[in-house]
């Protein structure tokens, strides 16, 4: 099991990304629109610095939804690997099955 304050610190990330999400697309179609004047881009730039860092889609990480693991994460189970085990020996997971040869 994670500590319980990484996987709070990312829930805020991930409440911060969504929250700051149209203003950061917004500013970032201003920064990298070559048709508009040099200046204007320089201050959506400025005005992006502004914006909290931890409001960044990118400072989000996967973790496990059962154990909090940040590593060996599975995307498409939304689960670390060693929880998918686990869950799959049980049985819990349909159509997962262990294979063996």
């Amino acid at each position: 099991m994670a500590k319980k304050s990484a996987i709070e610190n990312n829930l805020r990330k991930q409440r911060l990304s969504k929250k700051f999400a149209g203003r950061r697309q917004r500013l970032l179609d201003v920064a990298n629109d070559d048709s508009r004047p040099m200046e204007e881009r320089f201050e959506a730039r400025l005005k992006l610095a502004e914006l909290p860092r931890n409001g960044a889609i990118i400072r989000v990480r996967n973790r496990c939804e059962v154990t909090g693991r940040p590593r060996g994460f599975y995307r498409k189970m939304k689960m670390s690997r060693i929880a998918l085990r686990e869950l799959g020996n049980k049985g819990l997971i349909p159509g997962l099955v262990k294979s063996s040869w």
